[in-house]
């Protein structure tokens, strides 16, 4: 899964707990002029601007004091919204009977994207059912993942063949 550096990790996690928050997950887009670092942030009672700015302020003054990132970047603190990426295995754990999108870095199954069901986190293995397919999905081998959501399943939303 695409997470930024963890020297980037070890630095922001603890600052957004430490404000109350869960750090959803952190990336990271190197450019020499225009860098992205994207941090999701979520609470129990949902992100509003205010959270964000609350987080982006803090952050700003550690990120400045320990300067991590050579050149220049944009810093954007965001809530992860109803279409929340994935960063991590115990995400796929807490999500179990959700749909998810995944992309792959190499096919499985002649497919690079695969849009199924979380039933089942085994390991380092999550277990995704699409249709009358169960697929065992290495965490290692996905590149991105996002959970789907329920309104777009409901009106025939998306697929991800």
């Amino acid at each position: 899964m695409k997470q930024a550096p963890e020297h980037l990790v070890d630095l922001i996690e603890p600052i957004v707990e430490g404000l109350g928050y869960e750090c959803v997950g952190i990336e990271y887009n190197p450019h020499p002029t225009h860098g992205m670092l994207r941090i999701y942030i979520d609470s129990e009672n949902g992100i509003l601007v205010d959270d964000c700015t609350k987080v982006s302020h803090q952050l700003s003054g550690a990120l400045d004091v320990e300067d991590p990132i050579q050149g220049e970047y944009q810093l954007e603190v965001s809530s992860p919204g109803a279409d929340r990426p994935f960063f991590k295995l115990s995400q796929f754990q807490r999500f179990v009977g959700s749909t998810v999108l995944v992309s792959l870095f190499k096919p499985i199954d002649k497919r690079r994207k695969i849009t199924g069901q979380i039933q089942a986190v085994e390991g380092e293995t999550v277990l995704l059912q699409d249709g009358e397919q169960l697929l065992k999905v290495p965490f290692q081998a996905m590149s991105k993942a996002r959970l789907v959501p329920e309104y777009l399943l409901t009106k025939g939303g998306r697929s991800g063949k």
